[in-house]
Formats: structure tokens, C-alpha cells, sequence
């Protein structure tokens, strides 16, 4: 039996499973609240993908260490983080710049980028794969830490791709977070020991996706989280988020998780689709069938689980308030029999996704809005090439597509980038079936996107800064018309997410505001770092931007 390691949160005893991330562990210890706010109020995990940057910690003395990403480890103290740490310096560190040349640099080791890694090697190029994960596998694959086996078919798969890329001789850097992109390109990331200068002679982007939430009142609560985190706990370190769990969704996503949160002991209080019910649009059923009828075929077996553990959908449902009483929420919800709520440990949201395409925006990678989706998405030829020379990008980056179509187009870019040939007959033919079923798919579940002009004014915007709409239609009644203007006068988009949740919902507002859809323009401009870093890590990256420097005033 494996040793589990202890540490302290905030002087108390906590056991983890070996490899468990600090949120697994705490979350298994209920502990729900990590840090606090400047209103006072408690913030746990949210996305469980690093992406919110709301599970903050303070480890051995270090603040703004996130417990998703963080790795349990003997001895560590850990405590609740504070609204402003104490400006004590922290212990100190020192980071080892690296600069790397490869010639093709992949972002992102889900199924996109493992695929791409592994054809690009196999077209005979050197190539380095960078993941900010420590398991590599991306969101749809999810693998297990430590040694805990495979927990069906679809993680297993993901063990034998990661495999298939070491084997292919793919360099696999893991825990080492993309916060700069220029052109080139060069990627600027770090890890726990070094910084990197990566300047490859192609960059393959796949970077994926991460959740659209539902802002209701009470969606920051600590035991509100998305879908993906719930399944991240769940795959990932076999910890569930609570004993008793509410899960609202738009798409197959919720149901997946809610079977496997109840197989793993979990009592699913209720399960809640936006979409209404698939039997009024039996065009998109049929058009799956024809496009997958594996795939399609899986979908209704699982419906028929969950049926049989007596957890059935609501359609046409939503929630429309969470409200934390001591250690349990009650969530409100309302569908076609009305109005309702349950009390339960834990409230799971997905509803819909945002494609991560920070790097090909700083990158300057043409964008298009695609209004069905409601998101910005790359410009692509069949090879996966966006506009910039030498930058290919593949997945969810790119606007959902599913992991299937994911794979087909890492391995068309992978060849690509290494200077092979276009796709294959086989290729197209794939990848059309693969879109043919997500286009169907989404028909089947299409529901109306939440619009910030719906939402109560009591409801946080940004969950970052803790701005309401309230405040969001002050600023525009003041005289804000743009999105810049907007975010200087109330602080939206200002937090340490950057603006991944609040940008995409202000842009759309806006742009209705105004009679337009929304372009790049509207969104707030990429910056770097395009994730918080600490000052260590910008010190000591000064040698390889100077080098940098140095070296293209002596070419100009």
C-alpha cells in the first residue's frame, strides 16, 4: 500500500494520495475555501485546469500558488491565502534560463498535441512538446496520477498515446506554463526550475479549450466549480467534490461526468440540460447516427446508466442562484415543471466552451467570430496553418471540435510543420465525418447562449474584481463605449484571469449594444504574460530577451 504524504493547512493535519494536487487533497479533507477576497468572502476551486487562478494558496511562505496545479508533498505548509498577501518577501528562488531551438515546438498535450508531436517526429523533425500539466493528456483524456490504473477505455487510450509519443522520441517538457508569445515565433514559458526561450522553426498551437460558466448569483461561491473540475478531481485523483452534487450543463459533457461522479459513489441530486429534449430534433439524431453510430451509439448507452441509477436529465432546465448555508449550498433552479431547489455538498456548470487562442492572438494570427458559438476563432488552410508563417494551430483552440477531429488535424499539422505534404484522402474524408457529428451534435443541443442583459444586477461579471452588472451598466450609462474604457472604469478583465471569463460575455453585450457582432477589436487586447508569473521568473528571463535583443539589432 502507498505511503500518502501529509502537509498542513493552516496548522491542521492533511493526508494525500501520492501525486494528488493540493485542491484533490483539501477538497477530499472538505475543505471547500482557499482563500479569501477583498469583500470577505471565500473562493475554492473553480475550473481545476489553471485557468480561473481562484484556488490561490500560500506554500512554504510563497503566495499565489494554485492548488490545481500545486502537488501535495510532504511537509509542505500550506494556508488560506489572504485578500493582500503580507508584502514580506518571499522565499527566495532561482530560476535557470534555458534557451531551446527546436524545430517544431507543440503547445498542449491533449489529443491534438500528442498526435501532432508524434507525426511531426515520425516525418523526421526534432521536436519539444510543452504541457502545464504534470500529466500529460489534456482535458478529454484526463490521466490518472501516481499509479492508479486506468479508469475505463478513454483514459487507457491516453496512456497509450502519451506512450506512442515517448516512444516516437517526442522531448516532453511537463509543468512548464506558456506566459509569452512574439513573433518569430518565440514562446516564453517557465517551470519550477527554469525559464524557457523556445524559438522553434514551427510552432504547432494546441492549447484547447476551457469551460463557459453560467453567472448566476452565487456562481463564486467555494463548491461551485465547473463540470471539467468535478471531472478532473474525480479521474485525475479519484477525490469527488462532494457526497451530494448538482450538475447543470449545455452538452454531453454534464451527463459524462454525472455517471461517472455516481459510479465512483457520489449521489447525483439532480442533473440539469439547458438543451431541451432531443426527441423534438430528431434530424440532428439521425445526422450523429450517420456521421458516428459508435460514438453516437456510446451516448445513449450512457443516458441509459444513468437512467438505471435513477438519475434522469431535465431538460430545458437552468440554475438561477447558489447560496452557501455553513458547509452545504442550496441552488435554485427553473425549467419547464417549474421552480426548485436542493440542498447538496457541491454545484457542477458547463455551458459550453471558450477556445484558450491567447498565444495566436499575440502571435497575430487573423481571427473570425464565429456567431453560432459566440467565440473568436483562427483562420486555417487544410493544412492547419493560420496566417502567421510557421504557426499551425489544431483543437479546441481552434473553436470545439472534439478530440476525434483533434487528432485527424495534429496529425495533417504535425506533417505539415515538418515540411511534409498536405492530407490524405483518408485525412479529409475523417476529419468531415468528424465535424459532421460535432455540427450535429450541436444542433441537437443548441440552447441560448446566457446574455449578460438577462442577468440580475447583483451578479458578478468578473469574478476576479468582483464587479456586478450593476456596476457594468453604471459605467456604460456614464459614458463607456468601448470595451478598454469599460475595463478602466470598473476594473473588469483586471484580475489575475485576465479577462478569460467576463471578455467574451462583455464583448457580446457590447457589441449587441452597438448593433454589430463583436471582432478581435472588442475583446480585451492579449498581454504579456498572458498568465500571472512572479518577478522571479521575469528576472530571469532578462538574459534571453537581451540575447534576443542583441541578436536582431546585429541581422537589422
Amino acid at each position: 500500500m502507498t505511503r500518502p504524504v501529509r502537509f498542513t493547512f493552516d496548522g491542521a493535519d492533511i493526508a494525500a494520495a501520492p501525486g494528488a494536487s493540493l485542491a484533490a487533497a483539501l477538497t477530499a479533507a472538505g475543505v471547500r475555501g482557499f482563500r479569501e477576497t477583498e469583500t470577505g468572502s471565500e473562493r475554492g476551486i473553480f475550473c481545476g485546469m489553471g485557468v480561473c487562478q481562484d484556488c490561490l494558496v500560500t506554500v512554504d511562505g510563497r503566495p499565489g500558488r494554485r492548488a490545481c496545479m500545486t502537488a501535495a508533498a510532504e511537509g509542505l505548509d500550506v494556508r488560506r491565502q489572504p485578500a493582500r498577501p503580507p508584502l514580506t518577501p518571499p522565499p527566495a528562488t532561482t530560476l535557470t534560463p534555458v534557451l531551446r531551438t527546436p524545430q517544431v515546438l507543440v503547445l498542449g498535450g491533449g489529443a491534438g498535441g500528442l498526435t501532432a508531436a508524434i507525426a511531426a517526429r515520425e516525418a523526421g523533425a526534432e521536436v519539444l512538446l510543452l504541457d502545464e500539466r504534470t500529466t500529460t493528456g489534456g482535458q478529454y483524456f484526463k490521466q490518472a496520477s501516481g499509479s492508479v490504473p486506468p479508469l475505463d477505455a478513454q483514459q487507457a487510450e491516453g496512456a497509450r498515446l502519451v506512450s506512442a509519443a515517448r516512444a516516437a522520441g517526442v522531448e516532453m517538457l511537463h509543468g512548464a506554463e506558456v506566459w509569452g508569445a512574439f513573433p518569430g515565433p518565440r514562446i516564453l514559458a517557465a517551470d519550477a526550475a527554469h525559464v524557457y526561450d523556445v524559438a522553434p522553426r514551427a510552432l504547432i498551437v494546441a492549447t484547447g479549450a476551457y469551460e463557459r460558466p453560467l453567472m448566476i448569483p452565487g456562481w463564486t461561491e467555494p463548491g461551485v466549480m465547473t463540470v471539467g473540475a468535478a471531472q478532473t478531481l474525480w479521474r485525475s485523483y479519484r477525490t469527488l467534490p462532494g457526497r451530494r452534487v448538482a450538475v447543470f450543463g449545455n452538452g454531453p459533457l454534464s451527463a459524462q461526468v454525472a455517471l461517472e461522479l455516481a459510479r465512483g459513489g457520489a449521489e447525483i441530486a439532480f442533473l440539469g440540460e439547458a438543451a431541451p429534449d432531443p426527441l423534438r430534433r430528431p434530424g440532428a439524431t439521425f445526422a450523429m447516427l450517420r456521421h458516428d453510430p459508435r460514438l453516437a451509439a456510446k451516448g445513449a448507452a450512457m443516458l441509459a446508466a444513468l437512467a438505471r441509477r435513477g438519475v434522469r436529465v431535465a431538460h430545458g432546465t437552468r440554475p438561477t442562484r447558489i447560496a452557501r448555508q455553513d458547509a452545504t449550498l442550496t441552488v435554485s433552479w427553473e425549467g419547464p415543471r417549474g421552480a426548485a431547489e436542493a440542498e447538496v455538498d457541491a454545484v457542477c456548470l458547463s455551458f459550453g466552451f471558450h477556445p484558450q487562442n491567447e498565444v495566436l492572438r499575440l502571435l497575430a494570427a487573423q481571427m473570425r467570430f464565429d456567431p453560432r458559438f459566440e467565440q473568436l476563432r483562427p483562420e486555417r488552410d487544410e493544412t492547419c496553418a493560420t496566417t502567421v508563417p510557421g504557426v499551425w494551430a489544431v483543437g479546441d483552440c481552434c473553436g470545439l471540435g472534439g478530440a476525434p477531429a483533434a487528432a485527424v488535424e495534429g496529425r495533417i499539422a504535425g506533417r505539415a510543420a515538418a515540411g511534409g505534404g498536405g492530407p490524405t484522402a483518408a485525412e479529409r474524408r475523417a476529419l468531415a465525418r468528424h465535424r459532421g457529428f460535432q455540427d450535429a451534435l450541436w444542433r441537437l443541443y443548441a440552447a441560448t447562449t446566457q446574455r449578460i442583459e438577462d442577468m440580475a444586477p447583483d451578479t458578478l461579471i468578473c469574478r476576479c474584481e468582483e464587479v456586478p452588472r450593476s456596476a457594468l451598466d453604471a459605467s456604460l450609462d456614464a459614458g463607456c463605449e468601448d470595451i478598454g474604457a469599460v475595463k478602466r472604469a470598473t476594473r473588469i478583465g483586471m484580475g489575475r484571469c485576465q479577462g478569460r471569463y467576463c471578455a467574451p460575455a462583455l464583448a457580446g453585450y457590447l457589441a449587441r449594444r452597438a448593433g454589430a457582432d463583436p471582432v478581435d477589436a472588442g475583446y480585451f487586447a492579449p498581454r504579456v504574460p498572458v498568465k500571472p508569473v512572479d518577478i522571479a521568473t521575469l528576472t530571469a528571463a532578462e538574459p534571453l530577451l537581451a540575447a534576443d535583443a542583441d541578436a536582431d539589432a546585429a541581422d537589422g
